[in-house]
């Protein structure tokens, strides 16, 4: 039309005009009906999940909301924990594992820190909240310590110990998946993108390896609320800690974690008991909003006894943001506390202890 009204003879640059006139005004008129008269849009289900979350505020980290399990709940997720078919003959050293977690709790009403982990998994399954894990070594666990998929030693047949606790429960997915840090955490943030109702879990096989995905901490986990205001509860596990292994295998490099917090953005957590990780992972899809979780894990502390929790610690209360020292009964006689988090506190605690230190107090900070 512009062309005609340009070029052409006086009729058709008439002709021209009209048709331009009558296209804006079919345009108007339709806009004007959508105005009067709106289409309704039904939301899909994940964005009705999303919906029914909110923003969080400074208040809601002044104190975690209760998220223990009945006594009669947690005796039962641990029995079926630690218990499988007659078909499946586990590796001797496997078996003995779970045999001695048995032992733990009947003699002790304790439970060890991978204990402790299933049983929030297995405590969200049977709520029907979906739990995925991925990772390089995850099955296992790098460290040979969460046998969450046991193997027949003959036939090598996996048996999923979280599947089996009632038949309407969520099947507890766990990959081992391939060496790409980058790719699996990204397409593991994705997932919780999708859906809120989900724990899902990446575990790096060193805490280092997650350099790897630097990408996805820095442009996304840790920055993604505050870009396109959109949150997501990916959760982290990052072995850390010096355990004599050289370089590439000690450092999860907790300071660059510290150094990206900043506005509410994301949860850091360096934790030293099991009772205080179940609940830390339950607290993910207790809030009525979600944050990422970047948890620093034991690895030789995994068997450590001070990180063993009793029953108690599971059936009442939350996480603890910081947990105060137990061996002090007269606060008068203390002159020095210390704060401290992480493996240092084993190291700390047992000086103290064989020095009767009654006048130096040792506080955990578990959430930094």
């Amino acid at each position: 039309t512009q062309y005609l009204m340009n070029n052409g003879k006086p009729e058709a640059q008439g002709l021209a005009k009209e048709m331009e006139q009558k296209f804006w005004n079919d345009l108007q008129e339709r806009l004007d009906e959508i105005k009067q008269n709106p289409l309704p849009y039904k939301f899909q289900l994940p964005e009705e999940w999303w919906r029914s979350l909110r923003k969080a505020t400074s208040a809601d980290f002044e104190q975690s909301p209760a998220t223990a399990i009945s006594e009669s709940e947690f005796r039962r997720l641990f029995q079926g924990l630690m218990q499988w078919p007659d078909t499946i003959k586990p590796l001797k050293k496997v078996e003995k594992l779970l045999q001695d977690k048995i032992k733990l709790f009947e003699g002790e009403q304790k439970v060890d820190w991978s204990t402790g982990e299933l049983l929030a998994y297995a405590s969200l399954l049977v709520e029907g909240k979906i739990v995925r894990m991925s990772g390089q070594d995850v099955k296992r666990g790098t460290f040979s310590h969460r046998h969450a998929v046991i193997r027949d030693e003959a036939t090598d047949k996996g048996y999923n110990r979280l599947n089996h606790f009632q038949e309407n429960q969520q099947r507890f997915l766990i990959y081992n998946s391939l060496l790409s840090e980058y790719g699996v955490l990204g397409f593991e943030y994705g997932y919780a993108m999708a859906n809120p109702n989900a724990l899902v879990l990446w575990e790096a096989q060193f805490g280092d390896f997650c350099n790897g995905a630097q990408t996805m901490i820095d442009q996304f986990i840790s920055s993604g609320e505050q870009k396109w205001q959109r949150m997501n509860g990916v959760v982290m596990l990052l072995p850390h800690g010096y355990e004599g292994q050289g370089p590439e295998h000690s450092s999860a490099r907790l300071e660059r974690f510290l150094q990206m917090c900043a506005e509410l953005n994301m949860i850091v957590t360096n934790i030293t008991t099991a009772a205080n990780f179940f609940h830390a992972l339950r607290r993910q899809l207790t809030w009525d909003f979600r944050k990422p979780l970047i948890n620093f894990s034991p690895k030789a502390n995994l068997r450590h006894p001070g990180s063993y929790s009793h029953m108690n610690e599971f059936i009442n209360g939350g996480f603890q943001e910081v947990i105060d020292d137990a061996t002090i009964t007269d606060t008068s006689n203390v002159k020095k506390v210390l704060f401290c988090s992480g493996k240092i506190y084993f190291d700390l605690a047992e000086k103290q202890q064989k020095e009767n230190r009654s006048d130096v107090a040792i506080v955990r900070v578990e959430q930094l």
